[in-house]
């Protein structure tokens, strides 16, 4: 079909765009059961579910545009920035999910592993891996659990003028910590992240949120490389572990 436009596809699930609908397709049946459920209980706005059936889940278009792209200069106005600080707020301030995330002895293990392969792999050099792993233990510290997204890149927040009109992509919600949701979100958009702190409205560690960009970039990096996408990219995760050199 001509109307048919591939969002995203690899070898774990895929979606696609027909029209004003986004079939998301997975074979992890409880993945699917657990972003209906999360997107039920998410107190901002969502993507309205049109029908179910498994692996194949159905959700109307949310209206708008996304916030921006990793990789490129938003284009969203500072108040659009803000309404999306006060909706991740909103969240964070909910009941708590019945999910929880990884723990930080989990999270401590895997970067540790994600580490030594860019290392082995050739991918970054040692002295960039080493700086960054110190600045992402940070990190890892006791929180207060909240609400989270868990996996909110700047394209699952959809704007329309300077108001939010959705948040998409939720399989991975769960009680986390805050600071993670922010720092995903501003990932290589550090330009913007006064803007998002305004909306937010709480004081917040700017520390903790640069150590969580470090930690992400770090982790995620190999899944980047073997699913086929580019974090070296200009502007995407390689582009942020070097910054955090340079920040010193």
């Amino acid at each position: 079909m001509d109307n048919v436009e591939v969002v995203v596809a690899h070898d774990e699930r895929a979606t696609l765009r027909v029209g004003d609908v986004f079939l998301k397709i997975d074979p992890d049946h409880a993945r699917i059961d657990a972003e209906v459920e999360i997107m039920a209980l998410a107190p901002v706005p969502t993507p309205r579910i049109l029908w179910r059936k498994p692996p194949v889940l159905a959700l109307a278009a949310v209206p708008g545009t996304a916030l921006g792209l990793l990789g490129e200069p938003s284009t969203a106005s500072a108040k659009a920035w803000a309404a999306a600080g006060a909706a991740v707020r909103t969240l964070h301030e909910a009941p708590l999910p019945p999910r929880a995330t990884k723990s930080n002895d989990v999270l401590a293990a895997e970067l540790d592993r994600e580490c030594e392969w860019l290392v082995s792999s050739g991918a970054l050099p040692a002295g960039l891996v080493a700086r960054n792993r110190e600045i992402a233990v940070a990190a890892l510290r006791p929180y207060p659990p909240v609400f989270i997204h868990g996996d909110l890149q700047i394209t699952h927040v959809f704007v329309e003028g300077d108001a939010l009109t959705g948040i998409i992509d939720w399989s991975e919600g769960a009680r986390g910590d805050a600071l993670f949701d922010l720092a995903t979100l501003t990932l290589g958009h550090e330009e913007r992240l006064d803007d998002l702190l305004t909306g937010y409205g709480r004081p917040v560690d700017v520390g903790i949120i640069r150590a969580w960009w470090s930690l992400r970039s770090l982790s995620i990096a190999r899944w980047l490389i073997t699913h086929g996408f580019d974090p070296d990219s200009p502007g995407c995760e390689f582009d942020v572990l070097r910054a955090a050199v340079r920040r010193g």
